[in-house]
C-alpha cells in the first residue's frame, strides 16, 4: 500500500468534495477512536496530539457514550485543560473536565417508565441518574447484568443499585440522563422493532451501538432532540465556531449523526463495513485504525492546517 496516497485514497474512497477549512474544534469519541482495543489508557502518541492540539488554540472536545464518572478517570493522566468538554452519555450531558455543567437534557421519567414495560424481558435496562453521589446506576436484575456484561459490572459496582421492578425508582422528581438496553445483537433487533411501535415512540431517542465480534449490542435511550451532533452544534455555537470549522472523529452507530455534521467527519478505519460502505455516500473521511493512533494522525493534520493558514495570513498581511 502506497503510504504516500492520502488517506481515503489508501482506504478504496475518494476525497470527499469539501472545502478545506482550519479546524477549531474537534470532537473525538473514545472506544474503539481514541481508545485501543482491550485497553483503557490512551496512547502516547494520541496523548500528545490532544495536548498538542489544544496548545495550538484548536478545542478539543470528547464525546462518548460512557458517562462522566466514568469517562474523567481514564483522560486523567493525559494532560488535557481543566475546560476541556466532555459530552457525555451521547450527548445529553456536556460537562467540563473539571466537572463544571455546560449543558444538559434530561430524560422524561414517564417516557422511561412506559419503555420498561415495552423492553422487560428483552436484554438488560439501565437507567443513569443525573447525581454526584452514587448509586447513579438503576437496574432491575443485576445478576442477569454480571451475566451478559460482567467488567462493566466490576467497574461500576459502586454506582449500581437494584430496584425491583425498576419503575419504582423512576419518580416523576428523578433526574434521568438517559436508559440504556443491552444484550445480543439480536436481542437488540428486537427491541428496537418493539421501540418503533410502542405508545412512546417519538418521544426519545434511539441511538444504537454495536460490537459485532462480542455479538453485543447496546440501545441508548435519550431525550427527544439528544444526540453527540445536538450537543456538538450547541457547543460549537456557544464557542462562536462556524460548522465548516469543526471536524468529529468516530468509529461506530452512535458517532454517526455527528459525523454527518461536522465539516469534516472522519470514520476510523476499525470501523465495520458497513459503516465505511456508507463512508463515501456521506462524505466522511476514513483515518486509520484505532490501533495505528488514528486519531493522532488527523490531529496532527488539523494543526499542520492551522499553522498554514497562520502562515499564509502573515505574508498575506505583510505583502
Amino acid at each position: 500500500m502506497d503510504s504516500s496516497l492520502p488517506l481515503e485514497s489508501r482506504n478504496g474512497f475518494s476525497a470527499p468534495n469539501r472545502p478545506v477549512r482550519p479546524i477549531r474544534l474537534v470532537a473525538i469519541d473514545m472506544d474503539g477512536t481514541l481508545l485501543p482495543d482491550f485497553s483503557t489508557v490512551v496512547s502516547a502518541r494520541n496523548q500528545r496530539a490532544l495536548r498538542d492540539a489544544q496548545q495550538a488554540g484548536i478545542v478539543v472536545a470528547i464525546a462518548t457514550g460512557r458517562r462522566q464518572a466514568f469517562t474523567a478517570p481514564l483522560l486523567q493522566d493525559v494532560g488535557l485543560r481543566a475546560d476541556t468538554p466532555l459530552i457525555t452519555s451521547n450527548g445529553a450531558v456536556t460537562r467540563s473536565f473539571s466537572g463544571e455543567r455546560i449543558d444538559f437534557t434530561h430524560l422524561n421519567p414517564e417516557v422511561a417508565r412506559g419503555l420498561c414495560g415495552v423492553l422487560r424481558g428483552v436484554g438488560l435496562l439501565v437507567f443513569t441518574l443525573d447525581k454526584a453521589a452514587n448509586p447513579d446506576l438503576i437496574v432491575e436484575d443485576i445478576a442477569k447484568v454480571r451475566g451478559r456484561l460482567g467488567k462493566w459490572v466490576e467497574s461500576n459496582r459502586l454506582s449500581l443499585k437494584e430496584v425491583r421492578p425498576i419503575e419504582e425508582a423512576l419518580g416523576d422528581d428523578v433526574d434521568l440522563i438517559q436508559g440504556m438496553a443491552a444484550g445480543t445483537i439480536a436481542e437488540m433487533i428486537e427491541a428496537e422493532r418493539r421501540l418503533r411501535i410502542c405508545d412512546w415512540a417519538g418521544q426519545f431517542e434511539c441511538i444504537r451501538t454495536a460490537y459485532p465480534g462480542n455479538d453485543l449490542s447496546i440501545l441508548d435511550l435519550l431525550p427527544k432532540g439528544v444526540s453527540k451532533s445536538s450537543a456538538l452544534a450547541r457547543l460549537a455555537e456557544r464557542l462562536g465556531i462556524a460548522q465548516a470549522e469543526t471536524m468529529a472523529i468516530g468509529d461506530n452507530w452512535n458517532d454517526e449523526s455527528m459525523l454527518d455534521w461536522a465539516g469534516t467527519g472522519v470514520l476510523m478505519g476499525n470501523a465495520t463495513e458497513e459503516l465505511r460502505t456508507l463512508a463515501p455516500k456521506r462524505g466522511w473521511r476514513i483515518g486509520p485504525s484505532n490501533s495505528e493512533d488514528g486519531v493522532a494522525v488527523m490531529l496532527e493534520e488539523a494543526i499542520a492546517r492551522l499553522d498554514s493558514g497562520l502562515a499564509t495570513g502573515l505574508v498575506s498581511a505583510r505583502v
